[in-house]
């Protein structure tokens, strides 16, 4: 069953609520605001429970201190250069939050939003959050109905999303938890070991939108088809692509056929032999790590690589970019459904 509790007020006096999901010894705690994962306990090595994502630990943390901290993105995830969105020759000037582009759905993005929620599945263990994005929200054309379920079991946490517009328009959701799985607030993620099965990144510019190309990540710090540590070339100033990144804030073109749902990440800390892994049915995964990073948080201040988050979507730009779009289009026809599941399965390694 799932647990319902205040939360806290949002600053014009709406009420959050905190649902917790139980899964034997693990827990997750996600906000009816921007649907925020804001805690997810796991089991270590030694079976001691460890709190692998940041967050925050009341509301007006959440709606002033930025970084989008385990909530949902929309209606469009990462970058849309110059805020152009155009559909059908009719040009959408969208908000431009980041560098002179359009981020993470702007300003009043579904991370903003209070969600409405209902509790679903075999025993109630399915948390259903659901919301309207009415015609012109941030710009974007078309009412579009929306629903994210959260489900936790088997030690996996899984996250199903839906939608549909009474307009074409883009869409292109995502979750920006950041995870450290030595826990929340140990310190950085540097020592994390990361395999990510992709042979491409998309090159940016220097506000860090694509435009077209792709690079093999054969010979450069992006080469994560093997395990290698965050930390072991994140300070490569000779990469181009790194510099501008100020670590790396970067997406994979994942090496799998389009729309299938199948295992493509995987992350490890030998410290607290806690294993991630990621499933989707999504084309690409941009990874961060929390270059930005530079707020107090639940248990301390998180500084600089405290996290990494591991954001499934479509390629960044690509309602711009034919050949992202190719690879999974972001831009739907009025009343044709959107899906699609991400899962974060963890365990241990001794």
């Amino acid at each position: 069953m799932i647990q319902a509790s205040i939360f806290g007020k949002t600053a014009d006096g709406r009420d959050v609520h905190a649902f917790k999901l139980r899964d034997g010894a693990n827990e997750a705690t996600i906000l009816s605001l921007g649907g925020i994962v804001q805690s997810l306990k796991v089991a270590d090595k030694e079976g001691n429970p460890t709190d692998v994502v940041l967050g925050y630990n009341d509301v007006a943390s959440y709606e002033n201190n930025g970084g989008y901290l385990g909530a949902i993105i929309g209606r469009c995830a990462n970058r849309i250069e110059k805020g152009r969105l155009v559909i059908d020759g009719v040009e959408h000037q969208l908000a431009c939050n980041d560098r002179g582009n359009h981020h993470h759905g702007g300003p009043k993005g579904f991370h903003t939003k209070i969600w409405n929620y209902v509790f679903e599945g075999k025993g109630g263990n399915t948390l259903a959050l659901s919301m309207t994005s009415p015609d012109g929200d941030e710009n974007y054309p078309g009412n579009m109905r929306v629903q994210v379920c959260y489900t936790l079991s088997g030690g996996e946490l899984t996250i199903d999303y839906a939608a549909m517009a009474d307009r074409k328009t883009a869409m292109n959701m995502t979750n920006h938890t950041y995870f450290n799985l030595d826990g929340e607030g140990s310190g950085n993620v540097l020592d994390t070991f990361f395999t990510v099965d992709a042979d491409r990144i998309v090159p940016t510019d220097e506000a860090l939108v694509p435009h077209g190309e792709f690079r093999g990540v054969e010979g450069t710090p992006f080469d994560f088809r093997k395990a290698h540590r965050f930390g072991e070339r994140i300070g490569n100033d000779e990469d181009q692509d790194i510099r501008y990144q100020d670590g790396y804030d970067v997406s994979f073109v994942l090496n799998k056929k389009q729309g299938t749902y199948a295992k493509v990440a995987e992350a490890e800390s030998e410290r607290s032999g806690i294993v991630l892994e990621v499933f989707t049915d999504m084309p690409a995964l941009h990874l961060y790590t929390g270059n930005e990073l530079s707020q107090r948080g639940k248990s301390g201040f998180y500084n600089r690589n405290y996290g990494f988050c591991l954001e499934t979507q479509c390629i960044p730009n690509a309602v711009n970019v034919p050949a992202y779009a190719a690879l999974g289009d972001p831009v739907f026809e009025r009343n044709k459904i959107y899906h699609s599941v991400t899962s974060f399965r963890f365990g241990v390694r001794k």
